[in-house]
């Protein structure tokens, strides 16, 4: 059976102390530390927590999230939010929080932000759109809210209606003929 790594990705205002704090807590410095994002792979347990400034609005939990370890985990995950309806955006080697990656997003009923993702590389940039052109961050990764419909809604949502948070839409974003954007 294949494991995957639980993911909380808060948005803080203070950068410094929010590292500090969490070194302490974790007992570790953080494995990977940029200017405006910080992220530790912890063991035990197993989980990737990320924090991150220069989001608009308040801080606090950005979103919640499955790291898959494989590209046919990931697709596992895929057809279980698939088959409940879920999915709202589908990114195929999409660059955010400075890697590589595969992903799909969700908003649960409560309207959290789920972000199921493979990772296969580093970046550069904190954000950047498909082209690989870094693109102005005015949120985390992943759609903007707006665009991603709880599953009660999601049933009258009119197609295209999901906005990813860089400058291509969300229609060219989407990792495969199956996997569509508020499909």
């Amino acid at each position: 059976m294949t494991s995957h790594r639980f993911h909380v990705h808060l948005h803080v205002s203070d950068l410094e102390a929010n590292l500090a704090f969490y070194s302490r807590l974790f007992g570790a410095a953080p494995s990977v530390r940029k200017d405006d994002y910080a992220k530790w792979m912890l063991e035990d347990p197993r989980l990737n927590f990320a924090i991150s400034t220069g989001k608009s609005g308040a801080s606090g939990i950005a979103h919640l999230g499955l790291q898959a370890e494989t590209a046919d985990a990931l697709a596992a995950v895929g057809e279980r939010l698939r088959s409940a309806d879920a999915i709202g955006l589908a990114e195929a080697g999409t660059t955010c929080c400075y890697a590589r990656s595969d992903k799909f997003w969700a908003q649960d009923p409560q309207g959290v932000l789920w972000e199921t993702f493979h990772t296969h590389g580093d970046a550069t940039t904190y954000y950047a759109d498909p082209a690989s052109d870094p693109v102005a961050r005015d949120r985390c990764c992943g759609p903007s809210l707006a665009g991603i419909e709880s599953p009660d809604a999601k049933a009258g949502a009119a197609a295209g209606s999901c906005k990813s948070s860089c400058s291509v839409p969300a229609t060219e974003q989407v990792a495969g003929e199956t996997a569509a954007c508020c499909a």
